[in-house]
């Protein structure tokens, strides 16, 4: 079984819009979806999946960022492929009109967070915006299993913790 790990970030403006990709028809991975900016992480980036975000987004963007915040990390089984995808998903406001470069990667587009759900976008993006929609502006990082019920792709999500935080005792 292989590990597959990526990052991706939701770029939000202060109308509440995220900076999304329009994937070609012809892309290999996701075609014809809107997706988040992001990607695949590079081997030297496997244990730092903040420095994977950075480069993706100044790669598809032009944007350099340097206040992302830690939002979502998601798991799913891939059987079909033998592989477990790990999926790092970043926030981060955007203060004010930027302009981008263009990527071969696809066209930029502006989606309301609300709006989400209803586009063109995968499984793992419309959960991740559905849960955000839900528990807006908080600091806590959440961790998310996709599975399927009754065939429907959907997400169980928990609150990622130190569970020994402010216990008195030993641990490693």
């Amino acid at each position: 079984m292989r590990l597959r790990q990526m990052a991706v970030a939701f770029l939000i403006n202060q109308n509440d819009e995220v900076l999304l990709l329009q994937k070609p028809s012809s892309h290999a991975f996701l075609p014809g979806k809107l997706v988040p900016i992001g990607g695949h992480m590079e081997p030297e980036e496997i244990n730092d999946p903040e420095r994977t975000i950075i480069r993706e987004v100044k790669e598809e963007t032009g944007l350099i960022l340097d206040k992302l915040q830690l939002k979502y990390i998601v798991h799913r089984l891939k059987a079909d492929e033998n592989e477990v995808r790990v999926q790092y998903v970043f926030f981060a406001k955007l203060k004010e009109d930027v302009a981008f470069i263009s990527s071969n990667e696809g066209e930029l587009c502006w989606i309301r967070m609300k709006d989400i759900e209803k586009e063109n976008v995968s499984e793992t993006s419309r959960a991740i915006a559905s849960h955000y929609n839900e528990h807006p502006e908080n600091e806590k990082i959440y961790t998310g299993t996709m599975k399927s019920d009754n065939g429907k792709a959907t997400m169980t999500w928990s609150v990622l913790e130190d569970w020994l935080k402010g216990k008195d005792c030993i641990h490693d």
